[in-house]
């Protein structure tokens, strides 16, 4: 397998379930991709911004899961706001089958394998 690339995912907190199977699914044996996942497992209670940045920074790209949830979630529009002045690659994915919420400047594709793998493959 290639090397593997450093992927911040931004989520809104209500899809933290979504992460997890987005993060589950990259270490099957049979996924095609393999990544870090840098995203903040826990809300920091101080100077969450700084870190945050610091791992946006370090990443090759960034997933943003997008749901409903992302309309609302500030800390979710904060990050994509970082990655895009950090000029990293952003890739949404919808979260469920049945929400396509549409995170305008968010290019956004279904959840499946190859689209992820394609954006991991493209960092």
């Amino acid at each position: 397998m290639a090397e593997k690339k450093i992927v911040f995912v931004a989520f809104a907190i209500e899809d933290e379930r979504q992460r997890d199977f987005l993060k589950g699914q990259s270490l099957s044996p049979r996924a095609p991709y393999e990544f870090i996942d840098l995203s903040v497992k826990e809300a920091y209670e101080s100077d969450w911004k700084d870190k945050v940045h610091t791992r946006i920074k370090r990443s090759h790209g960034v997933i943003v899961l997008v749901s409903e949830n992302s309309l609302t979630s500030t800390g979710q529009e904060w990050e994509i706001e970082c990655a895009r002045d950090e000029n990293k690659k952003i890739r949404g994915i919808w979260a469920y089958r049945d929400d396509r919420t549409n995170l305008p400047g968010v290019p956004t594709y279904t959840w499946s394998d190859k689209n992820i793998n394609d954006f991991i493959d493209s960092l």
